[in-house]
Parts: structure tokens; C-alpha cells; sequence
């Protein structure tokens, strides 16, 4: 399929984004679940755990590059993203459900087992991103496409948590045999949607790409590799991105810590009159994927208003802001008690506002890497989509790694025991963990947020590009341009 500026079939879009679901479920069990199941599960210490998943994101993520380099230089009648789609998903689904079955865990088996987990993904995950600027250059249309991967990856992710809190771990978040089908359970999501993502973009994406890669040498490969990661405006994005992901794998890896010993969610119950009452904990999801369905929504009108560049940067701030409300008014004092209606309902208010914000930021940033595309081509003449994503995956990684090994550091300096119960835990504790951790996630989207106003890519600016690259195809010898 030719680049269109057409707007592009709903279904196309519809199952671009469902791949993302295995990233969604992939993101849920490593940010949200994994640390909790083994430090107070299965009693390997926090520090260790941390320890090994920063490790093994962080080794993993030097693969990132050379797959999305090796995407790009794909050469068959499938195209260059699909047979990646169809190879990769059901060797990633085995890996997944292994890290869940381990009995005994041990730091060098957590180690490899998470590093095969986070590579199978990216193979899946890297080719599928890269098909946005291939299936359209459009401005609007590309930010349309990564609506639907981030409704479809956020959706994966809470399914698969509103399964793990309503169903496998529905007698509490401490039992080993919940994780078991956690496991399972998330490897047959991950296999079949990538699988039915690949199935259906097959009409689309499945051509001979416009030429065929010249052979090459390593050294060239890593020469054309780090010509991207140098590109002006890639490294703004991958300055900011390590900010927001170091601060979103602290917020991830350190939620279910917020929940049980600090908010105290599970002593709050929702009452629906006969149809019973609910724990607040397992209806928490919901709130959270009503917050992704209003930027699923919202996030299109603010870049045709603000652009892509302004809409991230304020939206990481105002994020930002409604997240660490509830930490400030509690350490003050001026707070309900918590573990109380009126306390949990306050907290998903401000946690929806929240994450409306935060998610239509990531969005944004999301599809401006989408735009260094025609930026990098118009300099070297090569289109490096693949690359380009793998950097950005690269960055997610290592910065989620830091992420949860600074989640086990504020564990562990907050002085948080190993199978500790909640509401039994030191006030001052809670304190120290609450506090640390707000003044940690305020700083870096401060830091976040200006960064991204120095983007420089506007709408304009990609527009006259695509222009400037459309002459000179039709005219190769231009001064200056690329075909």
C-alpha cells in the first residue's frame, strides 16, 4: 500500500491497533504485577528484583535497535513488517507464561527469562509500529492510527488487570496459584492478537517494498543506526521519553504499593444496591480505561488545535499535577481518611483526570516519532521507520528498567518489611514512601515538559516536507533533496 493522505478505513486502523494488546498485557504483568509476586509472593528481596528487571531491560534493549534496523531492510513479498508479526508471537507467548510458572526464582532465571520476554515483544511490537508511516503520511492520520494502538494496548493491559483482580487473584493479591493463571491467561492474549493484527493488515502491508536493501556490512548497519539516534529532533524526544518512562515505571512498578499501604483500597467497597457491592481495587481498572476511551476521543481535536508538540508538553505537566494532588493533601492532613468511600472516590477522580492527560501526552510524542521520519529522509534518503521505533523502544526500556530499580530503592529506603500486611505497616513508613515518590514523579514532568517545547517539528514544517520529498521524486536531481 502507497502512502495516502487519504483518510484510511476504520477497520485497517481498527486492527493496526490490536496488536498492541500484547505490549498492553506485556507492560501490565511487568510494571504492575511482577515485583509484588516476587518479593512478597515468592520472597525474593525487592532490591534483587528491581535489580534484575532493570538488567534485563536494559541488556535487552541494545537488541531493540538491530531489530528495528533488520525490520527495515526486510525484503519479501509480505512486505517488510508481516513476517516479523507472524514469526514472533507464539515463542513470545510461551516465554510469558514460563515467567509466571517459577516456583524457586532465582536472579540470574529472572534475568533471562524477563530479557526473552521483552525481545519476543519487540519483535512483535517494533515491525507493527513502523507500519504507521508507511501506511500514511498524514499529520492527523498518524496520530489517528496511534490513538487506536494505545486504546487497544491500555485496553489489553486492564483486561487483563480487571482479570487478575476480579478472577485469578480474587481471594488476594498474595496467592501463588492466581498468578499461575495470570500467566496462561496473558500468553493466549498476546499470541492471538498479534496473530489476528497481522491477519488483518495482510491486504495492506503485504508488497514488495519499493527497492531492495544493497547488501551491507555490520559496521554500516550500526553507522545507519546511530545517523537516526543523532537526528536533532529523534534526540529531544528520546531526552523527554527517558523522563516519562523512568517516572511511568516507578508509577507502574510502584501502583499496587500505592493501593495497598498507602490508599488502603481494599477495605473500600462500591455498592450497586441488589446487584451486591465491589472492592474498590478490582474497579479500578475501569475508572482507568474510561480515562483512555475520553483521550481516545479528545487527543485528535487538541492536535488540530495545539499540534502535537504543545499538546505533550502540557499535557505531562497538567498530569502531573492532578496525580500528586491526593499525595499533597494527605500529607497535609487535609485529606479524607483513607480506606474510606469518600477517599477512594477523590482518588479515582483525580487518578481519571490524570491519566487523561498523561496518555493523551504519550500519544502525542508517539506520533511525533512517526514525523522524524520524513525529516530523517529528507537528509539521507532513506526511509528508517523501523529504526526510528526501536529507538524509542530502546529509551522505554532502559528507562523503564531505572524506573523499577528506583521503585525497589524507594522501597527499600522508605524501610517497607518483606510480606508486609496491610494497615500493619509504620506510619512513618507510608509517609516516607508517599512523599519520596510524589517529589520524584513531580520533578520529571517538570523536566518533561520543557524538553518537548523544544521539539521542532510543526505541522507546517512536516507538510512542507512531504512536499519537498514528493518533488523530488519527481524530479531526483533537486539540490538538496533525497528521493
Amino acid at each position: 500500500m502507497s502512502a495516502t493522505a487519504a483518510p484510511l478505513p476504520t477497520r485497517l486502523a481498527f486492527f493496526h491497533g490490536l496488536g498492541s494488546i500484547a505490549y498492553g498485557v506485556k507492560d501490565n504483568g511487568f510494571s504492575t504485577f511482577l515485583l509484588l509476586y516476587y518479593n512478597q509472593v515468592l520472597g525474593m528481596d525487592a532490591k534483587l528484583v528491581g535489580a534484575a528487571l532493570a538488567l534485563a531491560l536494559i541488556l535487552d534493549a541494545f537488541v531493540d535497535p538491530l531489530i528495528g534496523h533488520f525490520s527495515d531492510r526486510t525484503y519479501t513479498r509480505w512486505g517488510r513488517r508481516l513476517p516479523w508479526l507472524y514469526l514472533a508471537p507464539l515463542p513470545l507467548a510461551l516465554a510469558w507464561y514460563l515467567m509466571w510458572a517459577t516456583a524457586t526464582p532465582d536472579f540470574w532465571t529472572l534475568v533471562l527469562t524477563a530479557m526473552a520476554v521483552r525481545t519476543l515483544v519487540s519483535c512483535c511490537e517494533v515491525p507493527s509500529v513502523a507500519l504507521v508511516p508507511e501506511l500514511t503520511p498524514d499529520y492527523d492520520e498518524r496520530s489517528r492510527l496511534m490513538r487506536f494502538r494505545y486504546l487497544f494496548g491500555w485496553g489489553g493491559g486492564l483486561l487483563i488487570m480487571i482479570l487478575a483482580y476480579t478472577v485469578f487473584l480474587s481471594d488476594g493479591l498474595l496467592q501463588r496459584e492466581g498468578y499461575l493463571a495470570y500467566g496462561l491467561a496473558g500468553a493466549v492474549m498476546i499470541a492471538g492478537a498479534v496473530l489476528t493484527s497481522a491477519l488483518g493488515q495482510h491486504s495492506a502491508a503485504a508488497h514488495y517494498p519499493r527497492s531492495r536493501p544493497a547488501p551491507q556490512t555490520i559496521r554500516g548497519a550500526l553507522g545507519e543506526i546511530l545517523e537516526c539516534f543523532s537526528h536533532p529532533a529523534f534526540v529531544i524526544l528520546m531526552m523527554a521519553g527517558a523522563l516519562a518512562y523512568t517516572s511511568q515505571g516507578i508509577t507502574f512498578s510502584i501502583s499496587n504499593y500505592l493501593y495497598l499501604f498507602i490508599w488502603q483500597l481494599q477495605d473500600t467497597t462500591f455498592s450497586f444496591g441488589a446487584l451486591g457491592t465491589v472492592n474498590a481495587l478490582k474497579f479500578y481498572p475501569v475508572f482507568l480505561f474510561g480515562s483512555v476511551i475520553v483521550t481516545f476521543f479528545t487527543v485528535g481535536p487538541m492536535h488540530r488545535r495545539w499540534g502535537k508538540r504543545d499538546t505533550a508538553a502540557a499535557c505531562a505537566v497538567l498530569g502531573m499535577v492532578f496525580w500528586v494532588v491526593p499525595f499533597a493533601l494527605r500529607h497535609f492532613g487535609w485529606w479524607w481518611p483513607v480506606g474510606s468511600l469518600e477517599s477512594t472516590l477523590a482518588l479515582y477522580a483525580f487518578v481519571f483526570a490524570s491519566n487523561v492527560f498523561s496518555v493523551a501526552a504519550i500519544i502525542s510524542a508517539a506520533s511525533m516519532v512517526a514525523d522524524v521520519v520524513e525529516a530523517s529522509e529528507m537528509e539521507t534518503g532513506k526511509r528508517s521507520e523501523g529504526t526510528f521505533f526501536a529507538g524509542n523502544f530502546f529509551m522505554q526500556k532502559c528507562a523503564t528498567g531505572l524506573g523499577i530499580l528506583g521503585t525497589g530503592l524507594l522501597v527499600d529506603l522508605a524501610g517497607m518489611p518483606e510480606k508486609a500486611v496491610p494497615g500493619q505497616v509504620a506510619g512513618e513508613v507510608i509517609d516516607r514512601l508517599a512523599l519520596g515518590y510524589s517529589v520524584v514523579v513531580a520533578l520529571f514532568a517538570i523536566g518533561i515538559g520543557l524538553i518537548l517545547r523544544r521539539f521542532p517539528i510543526t505541522r507546517a514544517d512536516h507538510e512542507a516536507r512531504l512536499a519537498a520529498l514528493a518533488a523530488a521524486r519527481i524530479n531526483p536531481d533537486a539540490e538538496g533533496m533525497h528521493p
